[in-house]
């Protein structure tokens, strides 16, 4: 026989025998034939799937073969003659592919045939193997026709890796153009079957095209057929992510329409897939499954996640996070979010295996989509993590790093970050170590300043609402003792219940049982919970009880005795009546009022009674007597003073006759028992007097009790100020930074006094920080008044250039000049520790004024030097040495 029809022969064969599904044991070793491989060969072996079957004449042709090229006995010439003629077979075998490959068309209907006999022959029979189903031949024919010029065949640069092609126009872009819209209409029903179909459809795809993918082995087929897998898996992933994640946008009804397509994730295996990709040296593959896990993670996905692969999973996303790449930082912690959504024990496993670590460092970030990952991660281990996994956050730092996060100007940022540490702060075993960190300061002036139902439709995050089991989680939150975790749970309970209604989904929760807890909080005093409970209650229909005022001073008997009923001493309540006490005499009542007049005589009643009074009287509004503004000064102090303002408004006193009270009056007239308390007001008092004199009480700069305060612009430095504070806080330093700068509408004077108290002052300059104290010669600018101060209290004066540019000195109000002249940190984002490290040198004692400014001149240092620029100045003997906690540093290694 000829050689070239032998070798055309042995083509046919082989792709024959690929339709005639053959066992893959039955191929020889084929470790000979090592064509070169031309387009013609990886067009056609690009078009293939499935293992390769060979007939016995094949296998005959390549024992032949092989045993020629392996005799031992052959000589030199025999070996190069050989060599050409092994050469030329493997160039007949290209041929003659190449020809079979142009002799082949493709259909509509996408069956493949051929203009020879043999292979109307070979269509006939997969025709009847695969009983009527499409050839996977000519699929993978139709996909290289469509990525290859017209007759031209498709051609990868080898230093090059394939990138993922475009996805062609999609009918189903239609469905959910229709869904989107959200109209009524029978289509949405059809709608939503193609669209799932589609899914499944992909699915099968998918799976076919990952197996033919593995059975290929021989080095023949293998490489040319398993790139062209690799470029339609990536393709497929890519579908599967695009239309799931506009299957979540779909409001109402995409809840509904993305669970079904994750859980067609599940059923055709296609999650198996995803998890087998984590372990892939490819990392584009690698990279496309997590992008598809992270969309696909609900509840059903989780559970089989982490009985399947939750430490490859948590691997992948801790390694994601580490990487410079901001949308590999998105799906690693949007992964992560996911799965602290499971049990204690997952969540605990997922902190062990270093997801929480990645987390919290992933707050130092800058990008918005990463940081609302972050935040919400953090919420749902504080929600579903239970006491042992809260702990745990509290010695990760945590609450110090919800912070940054509170602080942000993002609304989204912000609130998953109150919801976290309104979640901490209700466990009463940790609740110390989450005030020490300053982040639930942030979580009433955000609450106060949204809508739910606004802030539920500001992202598609919100739109679906949370899962019953989640809202489940939320609800011990509404029994805190702590006013702000109350508050932010009523707000998020007020939002939900919005969502649920348009939903038709009130029910769930009866299911949860947090209609009675609801009810209490509605009628309780807090003015800010009571407000959205009640929200709450009327969106699902439910009867709002009767409202209890924040104006204590004014309640009826009938007020009163409601409280009593909401406090648990219910048995007493007709004694309350039967006294006609109201609202003045409740916050009068002592303990020898409460064993005689109203018989509590079991002592420990009674103290329990009365812890439940001094916490109303904290939350008391006495405005309506209160003239002088009294309970802001006390409060100023924190929050357990208020409960001596009734009291001390009835003795007659206001803000200008506390200098003149006494230690004795203030116990005896005003009800002060604690003389620490009594201390306290006096030396606040002493404070303000000395201010309005303009003279430092002090004796001398040991006695300062901050070790640092912070000075920002609100409009651009907020978010590194927040930063700084963190950072300083875990080196153990107290840090001073006003939050209510965010709210508040005026100066506080209370802040001046923050900055005489301080030892350290930050000054976080971004740029233009100080274009409005220019020509501020009233000094009306805030950030001019808080300079100025510490100038005057001699404060460790260190500033922070963000982007910043020292305006000419000249042009700088006169009392503010020497600022230039003191030495500044310039803040590099993605080396946040070295620059931290630099400020807390200052910190310590290395002298950071100019030589050439005022200060510098006084103190004999001479030269002269640049306003503002960098540079290293002579050691001095620095003005104060500080004695300070033991540091927690942060890692080196910051981004």
């Amino acid at each position: 026989m000829p050689s070239s029809e032998l070798v055309t022969d042995f083509v046919r064969s082989v792709v024959l025998a690929r339709k005639a599904g053959r066992g893959k044991e039955q191929i020889q070793k084929e470790e000979d034939f090592k064509p070169e491989r031309t387009s013609s060969l990886s067009e056609l072996l690009n078009s293939s799937e499935g293992d390769i079957r060979v007939e016995h004449k094949s296998r005959d042709f390549i024992r032949q073969s092989s045993r020629t090229s392996s005799t031992e006995t052959m000589s030199s010439g025999e070996n190069k003659k050989c060599i050409f003629s092994k050469k030329k077979v493997m160039h007949d075998i290209s041929s003659s592919l190449s020809s079979l490959s142009k002799e082949m068309t493709i259909s509509s209907k996408g069956s493949c045939t051929k203009s020879s006999q043999s292979a109307q022959n070979l269509h006939q029979a997969a025709v009847n193997e695969t009983k009527g189903k499409t050839s996977q031949l000519s699929l993978i024919f139709q996909r290289s026709k469509q990525s290859s010029p017209q007759g031209s065949p498709s051609k990868m640069s080898p230093c090059r890796p394939p990138q993922v092609p475009k996805p062609q126009p999609d009918p189903i872009q239609d469905d959910l153009e229709l869904l989107l819209k959200g109209v009524e209409s029978p289509e949405l029903e059809l709608a939503m079957g193609r669209i799932i179909a589609r899914m499944d459809a992909l699915g099968d795809e998918l799976k076919a095209n990952t197996s033919a993918r593995g059975a290929f082995t021989d080095d023949v087929f293998c490489e040319i057929t398993k790139m062209d897998g690799r470029r339609y898996e990536l393709t497929t992933l890519n579908a599967m992510n695009d239309l799931i994640r506009k299957a979540w946008a779909v409001s109402t009804i995409g809840y509904d329409l993305g669970s079904s397509l994750c859980k067609s994730l599940l059923n055709k295996g296609v999650l198996d897939i995803l998890l087998k990709n984590f372990n892939s040296d490819d990392s584009t593959i690698q990279f496309e499954s997590a992008r598809l896990l992270e969309q696909a993670l609900t509840t059903e996905n989780r559970v089989y996640v982490v009985k399947h692969g939750l430490s490859t999973v948590v691997r992948v996303a801790c390694e994601c996070s580490k990487s410079p790449c901001v949308e590999k930082s998105r799906i690693g912690m949007g992964i992560l979010e996911h799965l602290f959504k499971n049990s204690e024990e997952t969540c605990h496993e997922v902190i062990r295996l270093g997801g929480l670590s990645a987390i919290l460092y992933e707050c130092r970030n800058s990008d918005v989509e990463t940081l609302r990952h972050c935040a919400a991660a953090l919420a749902n281990l504080s929600l579903h993590g239970g006491p042992e996994n809260q702990e745990a956050m509290i010695q990760h730092k945590a609450s110090e790093w919800l912070f940054p996060l509170a602080f942000h100007s993002d609304d989204n940022i912000k609130y998953y970050a109150c919801l976290a540490i309104a979640a901490l702060v209700a466990n009463k075993e940790i609740e110390a170590a989450v005030l020490r960190s300053g982040t639930l300061d942030l979580v009433e002036p955000f609450v106060t300043s949204h809508s739910p139902d606004e802030f539920a439709q500001s992202t598609v995050a919100h739109v679906h609402g949370q899962s019953k089991n989640w809202l489940l989680k939320l609800v011990p939150v509404l029994y805190s003792k702590r006013e702000e975790a109350r508050s932010l749970a009523a707000f998020h309970f007020a939002m939900e219940a919005g969502i649920k209604k348009r939903q038709g989904n009130t029910n769930v929760f009866h299911d949860i049982g947090v209609v009675n807890a609801l009810k209490k909080v509605a009628s309780s005093p807090n003015a800010i919970a009571s407000k959205y409970a009640a929200q709450a209650l009327q969106l699902i229909g439910e009867q709002v009880p009767h409202k209890l005022s924040q104006q204590v001073p004014l309640w009826t008997v009938e007020d009163v005795v409601e409280w009593v009923k909401q406090i648990g001493f219910s048995r007493y309540s007709q004694e309350f009546l039967n006294s006609k006490v109201d609202g003045d005499l409740l916050l009068q009542l002592d303990e020898k009022s409460l064993a005689d007049d109203i018989g509590i005589a079991n002592g420990i009643l009674r103290k329990r009674f009365r812890r439940e009074l001094n916490q109303l009287k904290r939350l008391a509004d006495y405005s309506s007597c209160d003239t002088s503004n009294l309970s802001s000064f006390l409060q100023n102090l924190g929050p357990e003073f208020c409960q001596y303002t009734y009291q001390m408004l009835l003795s007659g006193v206001s803000v200008k006759d506390l200098k003149d009270l006494s230690s004795e009056q203030l116990e005896s007239e005003c009800g002060i028992e604690n003389s620490i308390h009594r201390m306290r007001i006096m030396h606040m008092v002493k404070g303000m007097n000395c201010s309005r004199n303009g003279a430092d009480f002090e004796e001398g700069p040991n006695s300062k009790s901050l070790d640092v305060f912070i000075s920002y612009r609100r409009s651009s430095g907020s978010q590194l100020a927040s930063l700084l504070k963190v950072h300083l806080q875990l080196r153990g330093f107290s840090v001073f930074i006003d939050v209510e700068r965010l709210e508040a509408g005026k100066f506080d004077n209370n802040l001046l006094n923050s900055v005489r108290q301080a030892r350290h002052f930050i000054l976080v300059l971004t740029a233009n920080a100080l274009d409005r104290c220019i020509n501020d010669t009233d000094c009306k600018d805030w950030v001019h008044r808080e300079i100025v101060e510490a100038l005057k209290s001699q404060c460790n004066i260190i500033p922070i250039l963000d982007n910043f540019q020292w305006p000419e000195p000249e042009s700088l109000p006169e009392d503010m000049r020497a600022l230039p002249y003191f030495n500044g940190v310039r803040w590099i984002h993605d080396y946040q520790d070295a620059c931290v490290d630099k400020l807390e040198r200052f910190m310590r004692g290395e002298l950071n004024v100019r030589a050439d400014g005022p200060i510098g001149r006084q103190l004999g240092m001479g030269g002269s030097a640049t306003p503002g620029t960098p540079g290293s100045i002579p050691r001095c003997l620095p003005l104060h040495n500080y004695h300070r906690s033991n540091s927690n540093d942060s890692d080196s290694n910051s981004r």
